[in-house]
């Protein structure tokens, strides 16, 4: 049957054709802002700019007390070298070390604990591991907060930043609605999500606004269907807002039934950008049975999709031995 999906998908793409885009490459250098100063980075002029992670812990460390001093001092440095700065405002964690909301979010009773935990799950929601906190954001209390930072942000950076890019939408909960934290449901959290994207472009309506849409809780595509994931999408078109996500894992069949897709259908409608993360470099490119190249990674992107952006990661030998040397040559 997975066999069957993904005939079908090939098909899909295949037969819906888009031009090839212009892409801008930039480097996501995650939480190691200080690697933009590198000379690799630096002199490659190929890199358009560098992608930054800033937690909301760290942008407002107290209550309606905004520190923005990062994000302008990086920008800032960037500028003078002639590179564009793309800021990624992290609300959740992948591991139960870290917490990246505000502390009062977690004491203060009107917020409901502030984030919920996520779970590694077999199909039968049967807890594997714990998989880190992300922030409630289907809760009003909670995202009221994040729209107020996101508005303060946007006071100061609209027009000057490239763009910002909110992270995944992919939550791990499990499916059969025992591992739900309080007060979410797919539904609810799909109309939040829809809010969050309007209050970013609101935010910031002369800057790139890029939503990561990967998967939605509460369906699988396509065996289950309930439209999420693509009014997500649908939204984003209607409104100008721009869409993609992490990973360029390519024609990997969950994506390709999922935000590949949809990147695909919009492309032409909206800005879209993916972020080549930690390990992608080396997964198997099942056209050829082999460890996929860069510029597998690149042409992919850009002739399959049609994105605007591809965000690369740094991992090594990858980054410097080969994605450089790529880019160069190009």
């Amino acid at each position: 049957m997975k066999a069957i999906y993904s005939i079908i998908i090939f098909i899909l793409f295949s037969s819906h054709n888009i031009g090839q885009k212009s892409v801008s490459n930039f480097v996501f250098f995650n939480l190691d802002r200080d690697r933009i100063q590198e000379d690799s980075f630096l002199y490659t002029e190929e890199f358009v700019g560098a992608q930054l992670k800033y937690t909301w812990k760290e942008l407002e460390p107290v209550k309606d007390y905004y520190d923005f001093g990062s994000i302008r001092s990086d920008f800032d440095f960037l500028e003078r070298h002639g590179k564009k700065l793309f800021i990624q405002i992290q609300d959740v964690t992948f591991d139960t070390i870290r917490v990246n909301v505000p502390q009062y979010l977690l004491e203060q009773p009107e917020y409901n604990g502030g984030v919920a935990i996520q779970y590694l799950t077999d199909d039968n929601d049967n807890i594997i591991s714990q998989d880190g906190y992300v922030a409630r954001r289907w809760d009003t209390a909670v995202a009221q907060r994040f729209h107020k930072l996101l508005y303060e942000l946007g006071k100061q950076f609209d027009g000057k930043i490239e763009g910002i890019n909110l992270p995944e939408t992919a939550v791990g909960f499990g499916n059969s609605g025992k591992l739900f934290p309080d007060g979410f449901t797919p539904g609810i959290y799909r109309e939040a999500i829809l809010k969050q994207m309007k209050i970013v472009k609101e935010a910031f309506p002369n800057s790139v606004v890029i939503q990561y849409a990967n998967f939605m809780p509460g369906e699988w595509l396509p065996r289950e269907d309930n439209g999420y994931l693509e009014s997500l999408y649908r939204s984003a078109a209607e409104n100008k807002i721009g869409m993609g996500g992490p990973d360029i894992k390519i024609y990997r069949t969950a994506q390709m039934n999922h935000s590949y897709k949809f990147l695909k259908k919009y492309s032409n409608q909206i800005k879209t950008g993916i972020a080549v993360q930690w390990g992608n470099y080396e997964v198997t490119n099942p056209k050829t049975q082999q460890q996929v190249t860069v510029k597998e990674i690149y042409d992919f992107g850009s002739n399959e999709i049609g994105i605007d952006y591809i965000f690369w990661c740094t991992q090594e030998p990858y980054y410097s031995e080969y994605l450089i040397k790529f880019l160069e040559a190009k």
